[in-house]
């Protein structure tokens, strides 16, 4: 965090802080850890209830019995999902705990650690919730640190990076955000659970809480935040926009290579949901980049290669599978043959490796262009300096050129240049 004044713990207010943080933290991970096995035991129960198929990864009865043919038993599946979610939760935590082991004389810091070590601990559905279920006891405590972890996720995205809300009446959002989404946590049957609102609530609310987090961070970005703040934002804001992509890419790809999968009678939805968790690890990773300032500056390197990448990845795909159509309509109409011709693959294959390169240099001159312009600038000019320094014999006027280069490249303060005397006029000086 940047903003020190603001954020700084010190004293007995950072022994109070740090005392609460694992006051809530670790008898929240008790929770999940010791509802492991209920959580086990329950996958291996068709639900029969909202608040039994509110556990993440049960299956109805005809789930069950449809796991066979994907080739995996009930217990086989029950073990491989409370793995998988373990290894989740066990990422999020340690980058959490690893924030708070570095930085958490930084009230801004230990609420990140917070969220990002609750979020999934306390989530509807985790392992916590399959414990309450056998001991109905625990509903009550386990409400209220879902209530808090939940709630930690709203503050997060309105505080980050300085730990203000900008502009200040923003807390009428925030206070609405952290009514939607605790809502979420109270058990299904109550009237107060957000699936039981009407649809055009569960709809309007939404949108109101991400275009009031969105218009934030973005008058916050342009208006309040310093280099560095902005440095953490765009790593969030990075991880953000590459999991919402993974969440629309996935499905189209996962549907378009195996149409077969994607049957009533296959439990694939299994399959497809495990990919969300994988996506959600960027959100924890780059998160713990901006708190913790690793290779903080590298983000512009970052986001301009995804940039390029990503946009050359998606045309040479659309060049790939119009080129395989196209050839493949040909040929069978020359031929008559019917069937996929291998000489269509190997000639769009070929197109695409030579369309690499001079495609890649030509995104990479737009983007640079149009997001970089201030880089592009600078390096045209070089460019023009180095082609006039070959035809240039002028001291004085070369100087100048060197000196309106620096001034228009690199912007500095005051510029001064000193040039150096040839040895042979030194020494007659001298003498």
């Amino acid at each position: 965090m940047n903003s020190k004044k603001s954020t700084r713990l010190s004293g007995s207010r950072l022994i109070v802080a740090r005392g609460v943080w694992l006051a809530l933290v670790i008898p929240s991970l008790g929770l999940f850890i010791a509802g492991l096995p209920a959580f086990y035991k329950q996958l291996q129960t068709a639900c029969v209830s909202p608040a039994t198929c509110n556990i993440f990864g049960t299956l109805t009865a005809k789930g069950v019995l449809q796991l066979s043919t994907v080739g995996l038993s009930v217990s086989g599946y029950a073990a491989f999902i409370t793995i998988f979610l373990t290894i989740i939760v066990a990422i999020w935590s340690g980058v959490g705990f690893l924030i708070f082991l570095r930085r958490s004389d930084e009230w801004l810091a230990l609420l990140s650690a917070f969220f990002l070590v609750m979020f999934n601990i306390t989530y509807p559905g985790s392992p916590a919730y399959a414990l309450a279920l056998a001991y109905p006891v625990l509903n009550l405590p386990l409400m209220f640190i879902s209530a808090i972890g939940q709630a930690s996720i709203i503050l997060f995205m309105m505080l980050f990076p300085n730990g203000r809300l900008v502009p200040r009446w923003m807390g009428l959002f925030l206070l609405l955000g952290i009514i939607s989404i605790v809502s979420s946590v109270f058990p299904p049957d109550l009237p107060f659970n957000s699936n039981n609102w009407p649809w055009w609530l569960n709809v309007l609310v939404p949108l109101v809480n991400y275009g009031a987090v969105i218009f934030s961070q973005i008058y916050r970005y342009r208006r309040i935040s310093t280099h560095i703040e902005r440095q953490q934002t765009k790593w969030v804001v990075l991880g953000i926009i590459s999991v919402l992509t993974g969440f629309i890419v996935f499905p189209l790809i996962f549907n378009g290579l195996f149409p077969t999968l994607n049957q009533p009678n296959i439990p694939y939805y299994w399959i497809l949901n495990l990919a969300y968790p994988v996506l959600l690890l960027l959100l924890p990773l780059s998160i713990g980049i901006a708190i913790l300032r690793y290779r903080l500056w590298d983000i512009d390197r970052v986001i301009n290669r995804t940039l390029v990448y990503g946009t050359l990845t998606a045309i040479l795909a659309l060049i790939y599978f119009g080129c395989v159509v196209l050839l493949q309509h040909l040929v069978n109409g020359v031929t008559g043959q019917v069937g996929q011709s291998p000489l269509v693959i190997v000639a769009s294959t070929l197109a695409i490796a030579a369309l690499f390169q001079p495609l890649r240099r030509r995104i990479q001159k737009i983007i640079d262009r149009r997001f970089y312009r201030s880089k592009y600038d600078a390096a045209t000019t070089i460019a023009n300096f180095s082609s006039a320094l070959r035809d240039e014999v002028d001291l004085n006027t070369l100087s100048q050129h060197m000196v309106a280069v620096v001034q228009e490249t690199m912007q500095p303060a005051h510029v001064s240049l000193w040039l150096r005397k040839p040895e042979q006029e030194r020494k007659h000086n001298t003498e």
